[in-house]
């Protein structure tokens, strides 16, 4: 049985060990801890699954495909431009653009791409293009790793184990394809967001004064 190549290098960037410091963000989510709104398992699934229903979790999909299927670095940078603008806050401003801007240099220094510092999403997007992989998958994957690399968060933030873990991130699995899959049928004309709790957040953790994330 062969594996898709474009499977094995989407598996590559979007691990752990890719190095754009994913494990140092909590995207909000230590703030609504430390505020009670999120404090069990429970909590931390109803938390994630409104962002892939109305946050972020829908939006940065929506941006990775629009970076992909842009025709020339003009459009890109016009994609790149609407996905700064988006950001709720400078946490989340800065945590898109740090991640992005590791990922273009380690990508470009492995693979010999040309690409510019560029919002996480927008880096993925033009990447996999540059590749020629699949905007299904891609998409699929980063949807993933994002609500995967949140989980990890919570199990640092939240008396959540790593059986529970494990079972919020398979319960998740439906809502992760439908923002995949939405991201892939839909334009940048269409992005929006409601996750008004989690955008506070991450305007509160900007001054929370003790803390272990950088967002």
């Amino acid at each position: 049985m062969s594996i898709e190549p474009g499977a094995v290098l989407l598996m590559q960037w979007l691990s752990p060990a890719y190095p754009v410091g994913a494990f140092a963000y909590s995207h909000g989510l230590e703030a609504a801890c430390t505020t009670g709104q999120v404090t069990d398992g429970t909590g931390l699934a109803d938390w994630l699954g409104d962002l892939l229903l109305y946050g972020s979790g829908r939006s940065d999909p929506i941006i990775l495909s629009a970076a992909y299927r842009a025709a020339d670095d003009v459009a890109l940078s016009e994609v790149d431009m609407q996905a700064r603008a988006f950001a709720p806050s400078r946490e989340r401003l800065a945590e898109s653009l740090n991640q992005g801007r590791a990922f273009c240099q380690t990508t470009s220094g492995v693979w010999g791409d040309t690409l510019p510092v560029l919002t996480y999403p927008s880096a993925i997007g033009r990447a996999a293009r540059l590749h020629g992989l699949s905007l299904e998958l891609t998409a699929h994957m980063f949807v993933h790793a994002f609500v995967s690399n949140l989980v990890a968060a919570g199990q640092r933030l939240l008396p959540v184990g790593q059986l529970q873990g494990q079972q919020i991130l398979t319960d998740l699995g439906p809502l992760i394809r439908e923002a995949a899959q939405n991201a892939y049928e839909t334009d940048l004309a269409a992005l929006a967001g409601a996750s008004f709790a989690s955008d506070i957040a991450s305007m509160t953790h900007e001054t929370q004064y003790s803390r272990i994330f950088r967002s």
